[in-house]
């Protein structure tokens, strides 16, 4: 007898979700708790457990449909797997996709049989036929060692890399080579569904402009104290906490400071009220495989640097394995997001409702700096910007809150002293 596999509870007031990718195909042997298939909320991506082990058997919906908590989704056949599924099983695992590349196609009759070995999302999918790469050469990251867009995307950035210096190398293993541009006039598009957690960022966004009076103030800070003592205690602190000393715990810690001293930043408008808090809940801004995510780092202000260190690496690994929960995403009084470690050289955030305020961190350069003796030195400098709600934060307040950053990272020694 067949066993029913049903939507999972998704978290508080979540009643439904999209059906982001089915992760086992019909005649798969599946294991008990084995996932099946992923979930996509406003929020995160949830994986569907096996409830027990056997075959997976009929698909019920498709990738793409939005289905309600307890509803059935598949069913699991008693059996060993390992069969192929029945012709009357009419549920395509992958959407319909248009016409791959030229280069994809050049590829397709090379890839196709390692290509549908292995368990692929679409999207995953869709990359690997597009640059040509064998997908069992490329380490997953994701869980249970499955393959990500991330994954294959540092694939092809690699293999370019290597191959574009010297003409003659890249011409002798053109499978990772980027595409060269196609001769034969096709104008090709494609057209892909937003993911959920996309047009929750999307309409969220929005809602940040059209209700919040937001504007961007800037700054700069000399990192050079910073990386100085990253460079003298990174082993020691490593050997200790078993955690590298990064920069962000510098900055987190330092922006619960100036929220201390400047609370209105710590704040959010609630109708007609303003509501102020005693403590300091920062959302980071994680990359995962499906875009931006903000989880929470609660009462960072009575954290340590390995506790602020940990946090974040648990946050960055489960991001990657998709195993970020709603509890970790809720609440949130302050946002810290890091363009830099794209490469951003300065930008202009946009709050996190209901939150009130935004740090936008970016790379460090060497810039020239007229030092207080009046010589020239270069300094690896980083731009910072401040994006607030004009509402209820003024320009004051903005300025200081920068400052009072700008200080304790350019002498972090503040930091250990509440200075």
């Amino acid at each position: 007898m067949a066993t029913e596999v049903t939507v999972p509870v998704l978290g508080e007031s979540i009643t439904e979700a999209t059906l982001g990718e089915w992760l086992k195909q019909p005649g798969d042997a599946v294991a008990a708790d084995e996932p099946i298939a992923s979930l996509e909320t406003d929020k995160v991506a949830l994986e569907v457990p096996a409830p027990e082990a056997g075959v997976m058997g009929e698909h019920k919906v498709a990738v793409g449909d939005t289905v309600e908590v307890g509803a059935v989704i598949a069913t699991i056949e008693a059996g060993s797997g390992g069969a192929a599924p029945s012709k009357d099983e009419d549920t395509p695992v992958d959407p319909p996709e248009k016409a791959p590349s030229a280069n994809a196609a050049k590829a397709a009759d090379k890839q196709d049989e390692v290509a549908t070995s292995i368990t692929l999302s679409p999207s995953v999918r869709r990359l690997v036929l597009e640059h040509g790469v064998d997908p069992s050469q490329i380490s997953g990251t994701g869980k249970d060692g499955r393959l990500t867009k991330a994954d294959v995307e540092d694939y092809v950035k690699s293999g370019a890399q290597q191959q574009s210096p010297p003409a003659e190398k890249g011409a002798a293993s053109g499978a990772q080579t980027a595409p060269a541009p196609s001769s034969s006039g096709n104008r090709n598009e494609e057209r892909v569904r937003m993911t959920r957690l996309r047009q929750t960022v999307a309409r969220r966004l929005k809602e940040a402009q059209d209700t919040a009076a937001l504007l961007t103030t800037f700054n700069d800070v000399d990192m050079t104290a910073v990386i100085e003592t990253r460079s003298k205690y990174k082993d020691l602190f490593a050997k200790k906490h078993g955690v590298k000393l990064g920069f962000m715990g510098f900055f987190v810690k330092a922006a619960c400071m100036a929220l201390k001293d400047v609370p209105s930043v710590n704040a959010q408008i609630d109708g007609e009220e303003i509501v102020y808090y005693d403590y300091a809940d920062i959302s980071v801004a994680v990359s995962a495989p499906s875009g931006l995510v903000v989880p929470v780092i609660r009462n960072a202000e009575t954290m340590s640097f390995a506790d602020v260190e940990n946090t974040i690496g648990d946050f960055g690994k489960r991001a990657k394995d998709g195993t970020l929960t709603m509890a970790d995403m809720k609440g949130g009084t302050f946002t810290i997001s890091n363009g830099g470690v794209f490469g951003s050289l300065m930008s202009t955030p946009i709050i996190n409702p209901p939150q009130s305020a935004v740090l936008g961190l970016h790379r460090i350069d060497q810039r020239p700096v007229v030092m207080p003796d009046g010589s020239i030195e270069a300094r690896p400098m980083m731009y910072m910007a401040l994006s607030y709600d004009h509402r209820l934060i003024d320009g004051r307040e903005a300025v200081t809150f920068l400052v009072r950053i700008k200080e304790a990272i350019e002498d972090p020694a503040r930091l250990l002293i509440d200075l």
